[in-house]
């Protein structure tokens, strides 16, 4: 519907990781793909190699939802962190201040820094599903482009022929 609406160049952004979803996303109107987890999987990426190594790890399930009782939902990966975070915001009279120390920016630093998962949370998507690799930039872009292109040939070609 946006690509109805709008006149400028629109991005889809959200679970986009390889040529599949970029053949997605072009098809219904977007001029591009955001890709925010798939890029942290880099040898580029500033992160750690250890959370490098669970965006690899982890499969779509591979995260917890947070931040949903206080209308602020969050898609982070699953450790013993963000199940904690989970496990306090269930309890009906929790508090933002009951998961603080969980979630503060400097424990997230930390954990991108250092690579130990158990000092907090660490943002991700479901796209982890997606993630089996840790190539450069360009090798996943490469990659991205020329299956999405043999997507368009081979499949829609021969749709067409």
């Amino acid at each position: 519907m946006a690509a109805d609406k709008v006149k400028i160049p629109m991005l889809a952004s959200g679970g986009f990781g390889d040529g599949r979803g970029l053949v997605a996303a072009l098809s219904l109107g977007a001029e591009g793909v955001n890709m925010g987890t798939r890029f942290c999987a880099t040898k580029e990426a500033p992160i750690h190699e250890n959370v490098k190594a669970k965006y690899v790890e982890n499969d779509e399930r591979g995260t917890n939802l947070i931040f949903r009782k206080f209308h602020n939902t969050a898609r982070v990966g699953k450790n013993e962190v963000s199940d904690e975070v989970v496990r306090l915001s269930a309890n009906p009279d929790a508090v933002f201040e009951d998961i603080r120390h969980l979630v503060a920016g400097a424990a997230g630093r930390e954990v991108l820094e250092s690579g130990d998962l158990s000092k907090g949370i660490f943002w991700a998507g479901m796209v982890q599903g997606l993630i089996h690799d840790i190539p450069t930039c360009q090798e996943l872009i490469d990659r991205i482009i020329a299956d999405a292109e043999a997507i368009v040939k081979n499949r829609f070609g021969a749709m067409l022929a």
